[in-house]
């Protein structure tokens, strides 16, 4: 087990070249290795994915690329994020971050590249949010937030911020375990409640201030095949950026056109920033959110009903630890264990079980967006049996009139608009 706990304290011994050259017909752009010195010493990415592989982090140098047009985002000189983090933006190297580490921190700026216009912190976890929301409250009152919609995932995670980050946040953050946290700034005597903990990466990012110039802009985005072979595509960018940017939900079946109730605005704000969020979680995925803040993310599923109904069993046990954390100080599961002895353990835990069941684990009055249409209208009859009152999603299945169908039958009447876009994330 001891040669086990040493394998992640190891380096990957790193074997790659200082610099990259991508070439696309007669355009080249230059990468440079990113490295930094730490304990004196210098050093790359800690390892890859796992311990044991290898991995380097490049950064833009010099060139650029433009396809069909667009002037992609790989140019060098931007905002400082991932990429361009030097020693003097990591403020504590904790145990200096590897590949997830730092693409969890990437992914938070994807999906906050969207959410600008308010105070937004996402929690990430293996590269998909736990918890993520937005609110004129300022930044720690979104990370409390974020933070309650899955303290159990929570876990470990990486905390990205789109504002400089406060003595409230900053005690959120020291009360929870968390391996990483990326801030625009820090103002005064945060940093020092941060580095209370030794192993937190604590990392200085600008650009998380000016992500909303990104916003129009796709990047190069490369994937490699098993047989050595690579993928390219433009990125994923989002036409959501107003409630008026969503399509009204119509179809047309044999002559009769099909309607939905258009979202109230406090609906369509949710829709929003749920759309916003549903940009970096792998698909299939589906969300829940209530007022600015996800309330269960559902994620990488094959089938639509499926992953709706695997999203509302996780909101039923996310709802069910945060009500036992509130009363009892410990975890659901910690409550079940002792409960299997203790009566007063065993009354509060059917108590609780009673109340998330009432409660529909939270999900009354939530909205629903959607990365794919709904094939079926399987997926939106289970979600409104939850309590959800308006729904997003892409629109274009031979079948949106059964699926529009659904939400006009409800009683309450269900909302529900078309994005006009997918927003797989594989």
């Amino acid at each position: 087990m001891s040669d086990l706990k040493t394998m992640y304290k190891a380096l990957a011994e790193d074997p790659f070249p200082s610099e990259l050259t991508v070439t696309l017909g007669e355009q080249k752009l230059v990468f440079e290795k990113r490295t930094w010195t730490v304990d004196g010493q210098e050093k790359g990415l800690r390892y890859g994915e796992n311990p044991g592989q290898p991995a380097a982090l490049y950064a833009p140098k010099e060139g650029g690329i433009e396809l069909g047009g667009i002037a992609l985002r790989n140019a060098p000189g931007g905002p400082v994020l991932v990429s361009a983090c030097r020693e003097e933006h990591m403020i504590q190297a904790g145990k200096h971050p590897g590949k997830t580490n730092l693409t969890d921190v990437d992914n938070g700026a994807n999906i906050l590249q969207y959410l600008a216009a308010k105070p937004a912190a996402v929690i990430l976890k293996h590269n998909n949010p736990c918890g993520a929301a937005w609110d004129e409250g300022g930044v720690a009152t979104a990370l409390q937030k974020a933070f309650n919609a899955d303290r159990i995932a929570a876990f470990g995670g990486a905390v990205v911020v789109n504002r400089p980050l406060d003595k409230a946040a900053a005690e959120i953050i020291d009360g929870a375990y968390f391996e990483v946290v990326a801030a625009p700034d820090f103002e005064a005597g945060v940093v020092d409640i941060l580095k209370r903990r030794k192993n937190l990466r604590i990392l200085h990012l600008p650009g998380l201030a000016e992500l909303e110039q990104f916003a129009d802009q796709p990047f190069l985005d490369a994937k490699s095949l098993t047989d050595g072979g690579l993928v390219l595509q433009f990125s994923f960018v989002n036409r959501i950026r107003t409630a008026e940017d969503f399509l009204p939900a119509e179809a047309e079946k044999e002559g009769t056109v099909y309607a939905a109730r258009k979202p109230t605005a406090q609906e369509a704000d949710d829709l929003l920033f749920a759309w916003a969020v549903e940009a970096g979680v792998t698909s299939n995925s589906v969300i829940f959110s209530k007022d600015g803040a996800t309330v269960a993310i559902g994620t990488g599923e094959q089938d639509r009903v499926g992953c709706v109904e695997i999203t509302i069993s996780k909101a039923y046990t996310k709802y069910a630890d945060r009500l036992v954390f509130a009363r009892e100080g410990m975890s659901l599961y910690e409550l079940e264990a002792k409960a299997r002895n203790d009566e007063a353990a065993a009354r509060s835990l059917e108590e609780i079980r009673l109340e998330v069941e009432t409660d529909k684990g939270g999900l009354k009055g939530t909205v629903l967006v959607s990365d794919g249409f709904f094939p079926f209208r399987d997926g939106v009859d289970v979600a409104i049996a939850q309590g959800v009152t308006a729904i997003a999603q892409p629109g274009g299945s031979i079948r949106d009139h059964e699926v529009i169908e659904a939400v006009n039958q409800a009683s309450p009447q269900v909302a529900m608009v078309f994005t006009g876009q997918r927003s797989f994330k594989h």
